[in-house]
């Protein structure tokens, strides 16, 4: 069957879900902290037409930067699109690229990594154009770092070694020395230890000069790594000490425990347990204290054998088991492997060839585990790499149409022999290159053919079929009045305090844990899915399904909401982490639902019965489901809930509400 037509509005929303809905690595440029008459500053600066073109795109660029790119990168994206729209129309071809490079570290901070690639290479394709060779080279370093996540090392050295050659030629020495530094991982990792040495010096050294205390404790331990490959403990401790100092200086405390860590490593190695044990104490209390669950395991681990050295078996069984448990909770295998390890030796030592076995076996089993996720990774990266090739084809597609395009209209405007013949040749040439290319896009007709079908699911997983459907056939979906529509809002209690306790990364990895589940609960009571708002969500019972079960199922996917995250916090508490808690809010009745804009599509619903369920939100109490009386009405004879009359509440906004809390019976 052929594939129906669509329009470009719908290509345009394709584009867009793909990039902002695929979700969890590696950011290196940092954010920092505005008052809040700065970020308005920045704002008023970028709408002001009485600047010029390049001041209103470097303080949004700093705008989208400062507030959304960490905790909200979905909209550090579309507000890109913004600059992007306005350099274009402004011929402003530096925006433009700023604005492709916001697009693409947004989709590396979501992990979409074969995106993020995308929109650095056409970044770096317009720096190149204009001759910015400072941005060219971080573009390439960025490119480069996308490829080491992936794990294609020698594509990864490819682009850093041309990002290095850059910024030399500039004299670039703070870019340089981030290269070197990069450059020396890879081959650390490849344990070619003298290139390692010699990438990770040079890095040592003109930070040094820059004076950039951080970076030369990071090449600090970095080389202390390297000497202890080499044997050379005394220098290795000469290096961890000299990091160990400015990172204290600095009240870097992951990096402290890390450094702490490494020394104890090399005491033990040269036999001085009691060294080696108390540099792991003050390791492991700052490791606690950060809440790097992690880092403690190994830290109870290494504990476990130092005491495994010593004979001390009753010691070293305690401190590995509780490394193995702790590695269990978090599902980690690596350090899992070690602490079985370590559990093993022991028992073997003590004769106790049963609980030996046992371990041995567990030993195995996780190393089948780590085989398969290195299998898994492996397939990973040729996904990868046939998604980067996919992307290209269509990049090369849409060149071959502009190049049609542009013979066409030569040969309208152009009449005389002479002219005409030296364009067809001109264009001939052009079209060779292009054609060749072409053909190669029609032999992977089936890659691009299969990204739409993964585009379809992404639309379905946006607004319900019947809207999506419409929305292929007219580029365009007419807004549907609703008679009884339940509507749903979910909200973290001290969502703001809580996530100064947490990471970025951890934040981001709790929420998305979350909402996945609330996605798959609406899944499963048959109700859409609005969107997220920060740390809110909306669903909406009733659009699709038109039965009367839509108010119970939205009031039954509201309760399981809420058993889903008591147990999350049950968990977290046992294990000393912070919890989210959560208030939630059901009203029913009338609504307006359709797609919102032309461009940026988003499936929406409106009216009195949203504002007043938002109201039943911030008027719940934690933990449980607040109903408004129009809810109430469809469920109060139904036995499977139990209703509590809360009163008249008064609501801002809307005046005294009868609510009711709602529980399972």
């Amino acid at each position: 069957m052929q594939r129906k037509v669509i329009t470009i509005e719908l290509l345009k929303f394709r584009s867009i879900v793909h990039r902002i809905l695929i979700l969890c690595s590696t950011v290196l440029l940092s954010v920092d902290s505005y008052s809040q008459s700065k970020r308005d500053s920045l704002f008023a600066n970028w709408q002001s037409i009485s600047l010029n073109d390049s001041i209103r795109v470097a303080n949004f660029n700093r705008y989208i930067w400062d507030n959304y790119m960490q905790k909200e990168p979905d909209s550090a994206f579309v507000l890109a699109q913004s600059m992007i729209d306005f350099s274009i129309a402004q011929n402003y071809q530096y925006g433009e690229a700023k604005g492709y490079n916001i697009q693409a570290v947004s989709m590396a901070i979501q992990s979409n990594y074969y995106k993020a690639l995308y929109y650095n290479q056409k970044s770096l394709s317009i720096k190149e154009a204009i001759g910015d060779l400072k941005g060219v080279s971080g573009s390439l370093n960025n490119i480069g770092i996308i490829y080491g996540i992936k794990g294609d090392n020698p594509k990864k050295l490819h682009y850093l070694e041309r990002s290095l050659k850059i910024n030399e030629q500039l004299g670039f020495e703070k870019g340089i020395a981030t290269n070197l530094n990069n450059i020396g991982e890879i081959y650390q990792n490849q344990e070619n230890n003298a290139k390692a040495f010699e990438y990770y010096s040079r890095s040592l050294q003109i930070n040094k000069k820059l004076g950039y205390p951080k970076r030369v404790a990071a090449a600090l331990n970095n080389i202390g790594v390297i000497h202890v490959r080499e044997k050379n403990n005394e220098k290795a401790l000469q290096s961890y000490f000299e990091s160990l100092k400015i990172r204290e200086e600095l009240d870097d405390q992951h990096g402290v425990s890390s450094t702490l860590h490494n020394i104890a490593n090399v005491y033990q190695e040269q036999g001085d347990y009691t060294k080696a044990l108390e540099y792991i104490a003050r390791s492991l209390t700052i490791r606690n204290e950060i809440g790097d669950q992690k880092g403690v395991v190994g830290l109870l681990t290494n504990n476990g054998m130092i005491y495994f050295n010593q004979k001390k078996y009753r010691k070293a069984i305690s401190f590995c088991e509780k490394g193995l448990s702790l590695a269990k909770d978090i599902e980690v295998l690596e350090p899992q492997r070690e602490a079985c390890y370590c559990l093993y030796s022991t028992y073997k030592a003590l004769g106790d060839s049963n609980n030996a076995l046992s371990f041995l076996e567990d030993i195995n089993a996780i190393e089948d585990s780590i085989q398969i996720i290195e299998t898994s990774k492996s397939l990973q990266l040729m996904e990868f790499n046939r998604q980067v090739v996919s992307d290209s084809l269509k990049v090369e597609e849409e060149k071959l149409e502009t190049l049609r395009a542009h013979e066409a209209e030569v040969k309208k405007k152009n009449r005389l022999n002479a002219i005409f013949i030296g364009v067809g040749l001109l264009s001939l040439l052009l079209a060779g290159g292009f054609f060749s290319r072409w053909r190669t896009t029609k032999k992977s007709k089936k890659i691009v053919e299969d990204e739409l079908d993964r585009s379809d699911d992404l639309i379905l997983n946006m607004m319900p079929a019947e809207i999506a459907e419409e929305l292929k056939e007219k580029g365009e979906a007419q807004a549907k009045e609703f008679d009884t529509v339940s509507i749903l809002f979910t909200d973290f209690k001290d969502f703001t305090k809580l996530s100064e306790k947490l990471s970025p990364t951890e934040l981001v990895e709790e929420l998305n844990y979350c909402f996945k589940a609330f996605d798959n609960i609406c899944d499963k009571y048959n109700i859409e899915k609005i969107k997220t708002i920060g740390d809110s969500f909306m669903a909406a019972g009733g659009l699709t399904d038109l039965s009367d079960d839509a108010v119970k199922n939205t009031v039954l996917a509201a309760l399981e909401m809420q058993s889903f995250i008591s147990k999350r916090k049950s968990e977290h508490l046992s294990l000393g982490k912070p919890f989210f808690e959560m208030r939630a809010g059901i009203n029913t009745g009338p609504a307006v639902a359709g797609i919102v804009g032309v461009k940026k599509f988003q499936y929406d619903i409106w009216g009195d019965t949203v504002n007043t369920a938002s109201r039943m939100e911030s008027h719940a109490g934690v933990g449980k489901v607040n109903i408004s009386q129009h809810t109430y009405e469809y469920i109060k004879d139904d036995p499977y809930f139990l209703c509590e009359n809360r009163g008249q509440i008064t609501a801002k906004g809307k005046g005294n509400i009868e609510m009711y809390f709602v529980e399972i019976k």
